[in-house]
């Protein structure tokens, strides 16, 4: 064995084992304090849920887990590339089946595993599981026993029985085919298609391929033995049967001339570099075999150098991986309580994932995948399992279908509600940023950014003109911005979905620096010096264009440290009625949002600058939907120390108090009396918050930034910010760690009119 695979065989075990053994545990929904939890969770409160699900079994599924619990059933008769490894050994291949779906699709699983050879047995086994599992995923399980306990299972259970060797890699190849043809200029009912492997995944692709329009008299299949032909007797089956040839050729050989597709899922080097050359022109070549494919990309395109190639193997484009659809059918399926998952279900999963390759990457993926050519075309036929989309567009669909088919015991009354909670689920802003994105759609506003040259602002300049009605610009050089849209995949380009401002040579330059210089020539800036400005300093020149009427908004801040962006802003757009407040950044967290300031903006504000971002950021956090609670924070609690913070938020109350307030306010407290409203009742019962604050005001920025990246980095807090406040949301700086999913939000925040918020 060599270093570099003993390495990774270290890694691997090191992985299962360390910090504690396994891939799964599982943990509680529902409180478990006290006695009170305890009587409800078990005897007798326990006993309500049983007769009402006694009373009506479809109860099960509001009262119980079943209708997010599938199990992941196998004999660990035919495992991956081990084979029959027996079920024991099989286990950290269905624990890490379950972690997939949990992370992919938030599905919960058991997974079981079963030292039963004997398919009918097996199939009992699975079938006497039902009142456990929402649905059954049958795993790794040898054909032809694997066609005889679906079909058992499928025949006896009233729950969706999936074999995701079979089904799951038959729609991967379906979504891939789907657009391989598309590349080609080719279609599905007049394809030739040569195959090798007679195994499960290899007939279920076959026959997902005629579902799709292939017909069934251009499909010639091969196997170990050769070609399945009629009259064979050799290793052959019903499900083989039905792909067998009225021919006399005998050989992979015989066959492959004039193939427009090759689908290869049975071992290596089973596709020779002659027999490509013999194929169809512009020939498909699935060759899945793992770890070593039918046939290597660059020998195949040594041969046919237009080839459209998809392999198994992450280490290649246009990886068939069944993770792409098995998460996602039966999310759909659950949601809606499908009886069963048809036809009609998975060919509605083909078309989500073939159309999510055709649309626009998403951010998300890029980063994940960061350095590959993620645009459709040849080499990239189906989207990165990372696409975080994937929920929203394959599992709506799967439900659709599964409604328009009879098949769901739980229709939904709302398909695009039902999209919006799943990406929901997966961008964890999209819940709280709702009411900013309904607000921003009522005003047409023109957003500026300041880094237009970066990936991550021309992604979100993508999203924007998706997703809103704004109208991005972006400051920077057009040929480089048009290259960068190119080779990032996206679909907008300069001049045709959005404008541009070259710094370098702009009509407009003569009226920025003339107007930059009028409002900086009493600061010490010479014409020369505003004309330098405004070639260089994207930042003034955004500001410049708010200032002038050219935008209504600026965001800058991708790179660069906070203040310096500040000065500019300050300078161009401040005045008698504008002027920087606080920032204020929206934490969402496991259990809620929770918003904090002054991040960024005053080091050591003053009481009165203390109530003024109090205010602020009441009106603020109110554009969210929330109420305002708001906590003064400090060392100090309730007056316990005398020095420090604690006098200045003292003086800032005072100030709040001289007038009514439409908001709860209260301090000064620490963090923990702040979150805790038992454990501040018990410090001053008379004090006038009741529940947890959202809302947390430090007297030192430093206090507040401090408690914002340790949210960020160690408590999985996910940043909406920070807000720039006191500027009319006229300008918004950002952090250079900020995403282009962060970018979106802001430019909603930034694209809501002032009036939308007081």
């Amino acid at each position: 064995m060599s270093d570099a695979n003993d390495s990774l065989r270290q890694a691997a075990l090191a992985y299962h084992e360390f910090p504690k053994p396994g891939k799964l545990e599982i943990r509680a929904t529902k409180p478990l304090a006290n006695g009170r939890d305890l009587a409800r969770a078990y005897s007798p409160g326990v006993a309500e849920a049983c007769l009402e699900i006694k009373a009506d079994p479809a109860n099960a599924a509001r009262y119980t887990a079943r209708g997010n619990l599938v199990a992941v059933v196998t004999n660990g008769t035919a495992v991956l590339g081990l084979g029959n490894i027996g079920a024991l050994a099989s286990k950290p291949v269905m624990e890490g089946k379950a972690v997939l779906f949990k992370k992919f699709a938030n599905i919960d699983c058991f997974d079981i595993e079963v030292n039963e050879p004997d398919p009918v047995k097996l199939a009992d086994i699975v079938c006497a599981l039902e009142p456990t599992f929402g649905a059954i995923n049958l795993e790794d399980i040898k054909a032809p026993d694997c066609f005889i306990v679906e079909k058992l299972c499928r025949e006896r259970m009233n729950i969706p029985v999936f074999h995701d060797d079979q089904h799951g890699t038959a729609i991967v190849v379906g979504a891939a085919a789907r657009n391989a043809l598309f590349v080609a200029d080719k279609s599905f009912e007049e394809i030739k298609i040569v195959s090798t492997g007679g195994g499960a995944a290899g007939i279920a692709c076959l026959n997902m391929l005629v579902k799709l329009g292939v017909k069934r008299e251009n499909i010639w299949l091969c196997d170990v033995h050769g070609l399945v032909y009629e009259g064979r007797d050799v290793d052959m089956n019903p499900q083989k049967t039905c792909f067998a040839q009225a021919t006399d050729k005998r050989t992979l050989d015989d066959v492959i001339d004039g193939a427009d597709l090759f689908l290869g899922l049975s071992g290596p080097n089973v596709l020779k570099p002659e027999m490509v050359a013999r194929m169809a022109a512009r020939p498909i070549i699935f060759a899945l075999a793992n770890p070593n494919p039918e046939i290597m990309p660059d020998v195949a395109r040594s041969v046919v150098p237009d080839a459209i190639i998809a392999t198994g193997r992450s280490d290649f484009p246009n990886q068939v991986n069944n993770v792409l659809c098995f998460p996602f059918i039966f999310r759909g399926a659950l949601d809606v309580g499908a009886t069963e998952i048809n036809d009609e279900m998975e060919i509605a999963c083909v078309e989500g994932i073939a159309a999510m390759a055709r649309a626009t990457t998403s951010a998300e993926a890029a980063a994940a995948y960061k350095g590959e050519q993620l645009t459709f075309g040849a080499d990239y036929l189906i989207p990165k399992p990372f696409d975080p989309r994937l929920s929203g567009v394959v599992s709506t669909a799967v439900a659709k279908a599964a409604m328009d088919t009879g098949v769901a015991a739980r229709p939904l009354d709302d398909l695009v509600a039902y999209k919006a909670r799943l990406d929901a689920s997966v961008y964890k802003s999209a819940l709280l940023m709702r009411p900013i994105f309904h607000a921003s759609a009522s005003a047409e506003r023109r957003i500026v950014f300041a880094e237009g040259e970066d990936e991550r602002v021309l992604r979100a300049a993508q999203a924007i003109l998706e997703e809103t009605v704004e109208t991005p610009i972006l400051i920077g050089r057009p040929d480089v911005i048009e290259m960068r849209c190119e080779r990032l995949g996206l679909n907008i380009r300069p001049g045709r979905d959005f404008h541009i401002v070259n710094p370098e040579n702009d009509p407009r330059y003569r009226d920025y620096w003339e107007s930059y210089h009028s409002l900086m020539a009493r600061r010490g800036v010479s014409p020369d010096l505003a004309r330098a400005i405004m070639r260089t300093n994207t930042t003034a020149i955004g500001a410049v264009m708010v200032n002038m009427g050219d935008a209504d908004s600026l965001i800058c801040g991708t790179f660069g440290e906070y203040r310096w962006h500040l000065k500019y802003i300050e300078e161009v757009l401040g005045g008698p009625s504008l002027h920087p407040q606080g920032a204020l950044s929206l934490m969402i967290l496991e259990d809620g949002p929770l918003f904090i300031a002054d991040t960024h903006v005053r080091a050591l504000p003053t009481p009165e600058q203390l109530a003024e971002t109090v205010i602020s950021a009441a009106r603020h956090v109110r554009r969210f939907g929330v109420t305002p609670n708001i906590a003064l924070c400090a060392q100090s609690n309730f007056g316990s120390q005398t020095q420090g913070s604690g006098a200045r938020l003292r003086d800032a109350i005072a100030i709040l108090d001289r007038m009514p307030r439409d908001f709860c306010y209260e301090g000064e407290m620490n963090i923990d009396t702040a979150l805790d409203p038992e454990l501040r009742a018990r410090l001053m019962p008379s004090n006038r918050m009741s529940g947890a604050a959202n809302v947390l005001i430090f007297a030192h920025a430093d206090a507040a930034s401090g408690v914002r990246n340790i949210l960020k980095m160690k408590g999985g807090g996910l940043e909406v910010g920070p807000i720039l406040m006191g500027m009319g949301n006229k300008a918004h700086i950002v952090t250079p760690a900020i995403t282009a999913r962060g970018l979106l939000n802001m430019a909603a925040i930034a694209g809501t009119p002032v009036s939308a918020y007081g």
